[in-house]
């Protein structure tokens, strides 16, 4: 398996836990890059009492496909903190209109890779494309605090 870059896209990192063999060492990449952007995006996709504020499906927006690492694209490691806007409860003010017109420029904003992630996260569906599940999550990061639970 390829080493991973230092501050490596949350699509990279997810793409190594996907590759790990084990439990073990799906846990340890985990670890090894505790962020909160990282963080989020699984508490949204696994924690059941987060309801996305947004509607469930495809999402039409054009795929930023700058190449990584250059400037053609934000990073969700510095958007992560907008999420809130498209669960229940985060940002109730904003209007259905408003909402999904945030989601699109984040998405547009972000590599194609992150914004597939929020894609995916927003209808718990990470598990179609990465083989990571509550479990390795809960076990990596074990001062979550689930709303489900």
């Amino acid at each position: 398996m390829a080493r991973l870059p230092n501050n490596p896209l949350v699509s990279e990192l997810f793409r190594a836990v996907h590759g790990a063999k084990t439990k073990d060492k799906k846990i340890d990449l985990l670890k090894q890059h505790i962020r909160d952007d990282v963080k989020a995006i699984l508490i949204w996709n696994f924690d059941k009492g987060i309801e996305s504020a947004v509607p469930e499906g495809d999402v039409p927006y054009k795929k930023n496909d700058s190449p990584e690492g250059t400037a053609g694209h934000t990073r969700l490691v510095h958007e992560w903190r907008t999420l809130y806007n498209f669960v229940r409860g985060g940002n109730d003010k904003l209007s259905n209109m408003r909402r999904e017109t945030l989601l699109v420029q984040l998405l547009e904003s972000l590599h194609q890779d992150e914004a597939e992630i929020v894609v995916l996260a927003k209808d718990k569906d990470l598990q179609s494309k990465y083989r990571i599940t509550r479990n390795v999550v809960e076990s990596a990061y074990p001062d979550v605090v689930w709303r489900d639970k």
